[in-house]
């Protein structure tokens, strides 16, 4: 069974391939390395929500082109027992484990700006966060647990029933506070 993780970078790879663009083109278009989008395709590293902006934006194609299943144009419904599937991402850097599973709401809606998922954030130890940013918007509501966002040179902790609005183009990393795992709603909006 082949992961959605890995059809992120089998869909990138197959837009690229169809626009006859090469790696380096794309890597010159994005601001990534070469060697970075020949990772993301071959499933190697899980990309950034960062990252794969610049990636969607250097094909042309809005962020959602990468994690649709369908193309449907009227509202899209997302049933809480269908909502199985996830999307791992990770920050830049190439030997970082993935700390985030992302379960989309909207795969289905064709069209969209807004990215909507149910995120559930593993615990993890670790301290030193790379930051990332991309164009945008993003709002979180906490629905589990406690995290830290840390926005530029703040730190902001949210808990059950907190939430936060921000523009995205700001340095930012989500994780849990103290280690531990928790749960929010994010939408993530990408002018396109």
């Amino acid at each position: 069974m082949v992961s959605n993780s890995s059809l992120v970078g089998a869909k990138i790879k197959s837009i690229r391939e169809g626009k006859n663009l090469s790696i380096e083109e794309v890597a010159e278009r994005s601001g990534l390395s070469a060697e970075q989008i020949m990772r993301i395709e071959t499933d190697q590293n899980l990309p950034s929500l960062g990252s794969l902006i610049k990636v969607a934006r250097a094909l042309g194609v809005r962020l959602g082109t990468f994690l649709d299943d369908n193309d449907e144009l009227g509202p899209a419904v997302c049933r809480a027992e269908e909502r199985t599937a996830s999307i791992s991402f990770s920050n830049d850097s190439a030997a970082a484990r993935k700390n985030m599973e992302y379960h989309p709401l909207a795969q289905q809606k064709a069209g969209r700006h807004m990215e909507p998922f149910v995120i559930d954030i593993n615990p993890s130890e670790e301290r030193d966060f790379q930051l990332s940013a991309h164009e945008g918007e993003e709002f979180i509501y906490v629905l589990e647990g406690e995290v830290e966002i840390d926005y530029g040179k703040q730190t902001y902790t949210l808990r059950q029933g907190d939430s936060i609005f921000y523009d995205s183009i700001v340095k930012h990393h989500v994780h849990g506070a103290n280690g531990q795992g928790a749960k929010i709603l994010a939408v993530v909006y990408i002018p396109f």
